[in-house]
């Protein structure tokens, strides 16, 4: 085994705070076994005797913190903040992915927060600690939880063929946006064959990573984005922290506002007596310490091209 000393100085290695005892045990015992230093040596079955011994203490949590969730505090916003929260509104991008459900802004409790990512990283958690200062003021507060101008890491591209692209990241953000049609005037620095006809661009970038949460119609508030300032803010002892708020009223909204693992299981978040919590993340007996490599978003992009006639 490698020495913890070592891995946490050596570069390329971080370390994964994860949340045993919910669904699923497959993916954790996946993600140790593939992600985990030395994870093919760990013994399956003691992994899962930990995540057992965790699911057994969320079923004692069920009887001792029964409905927990459902009482988690929501404030308005200070005045204060208000021109921040308008200024949010105003960017282009916040109409593009709030556009579907009714969205506010709020103060929300972050103890009682209904999670369902089961690990953060403790050097990004530890980063933004850093950022955030000691004791940050509101408007510090809610510019990092609704950044607007953040950096992003590097995104590299390797071309694998004439009609196939390779794009990867650090950040777990990179994802594939959409295809858009555009006008040859929106196109610079390139010198075309000949008149151009139409450009195509396959858009791949990173969200506007917001601090946001869904609250379902029996006002369980559960955190969707922002993990990583999440679990830095309560460190810091701030317990309540600036958020976007979506509202669904029916379960099937949650197929647009939500990851798609939430809305496979929308009970567990919305309807079990104690759902997992943001403040787990603190409780030694539900969380475990893994020790990862370096990893990756990868996103692969192919397109095809077809060229024939046809009669109108």
């Amino acid at each position: 085994m490698i020495d913890p000393d070592v891995v946490n100085n050596a570069a390329g290695f971080r370390q994964e705070v994860w949340l045993l005892g919910q669904p699923s045990l497959n993916r954790f015992l996946t993600f140790v076994h593939d992600n985990v230093v030395d994870g093919e040596a760990l013994n399956p079955r003691d992994l899962a005797d930990e995540w057992r011994r965790a699911n057994d203490h969320y079923h004692q949590l069920e009887e001792a913190e029964a409905g927990i969730a459902d009482g988690v505090e929501c404030h308005p916003l200070a005045s204060e903040l208000m021109p921040l929260a308008e200024e949010v509104m105003a960017d282009p991008r916040f109409g593009r992915i709030y556009d579907t459900l009714p969205t506010t802004f709020g103060m929300v409790e972050l103890d009682r927060l209904v999670v369902f990512q089961p690990h953060v990283t403790r050097q990004f958690v530890d980063a933004m600690k850093a950022k955030l200062g000691p004791r940050p003021d509101l408007k510090t507060l809610f510019r990092r939880c609704m950044p607007l101008d953040r950096a992003e890491p590097p995104v590299k591209v390797q071309r694998l063929g004439s009609r196939r692209y390779l794009l990867s990241s650090d950040s777990a953000d990179l994802r594939f946006h959409e295809a858009a049609l555009l006008g040859a005037e929106q196109i610079t620095n390139y010198a075309p064959y000949g008149p151009i006809g139409a450009v195509i661009g396959l858009v791949v970038g990173f969200g506007l990573n917001f601090l946001n949460v869904i609250r379902d119609e029996d006002k369980r508030i559960l955190l969707h984005n922002g993990y990583h300032r999440a679990v830095a803010m309560r460190e810091l002892g701030i317990t309540h922290a600036p958020c976007i708020i979506q509202t669904v009223m029916h379960r099937d909204e949650l197929s647009v506002a939500a990851n798609p693992s939430i809305a496979e299981s929308p009970f567990l978040y919305f309807g079990s007596k104690r759902p997992p919590l943001l403040k787990d993340f603190f409780d030694p007996r539900i969380r475990k310490i893994l020790t990862v490599k370096r990893i990756r978003q990868v996103v692969e992009v192919q397109f095809e091209v077809r060229e024939f006639e046809t009669a109108e």
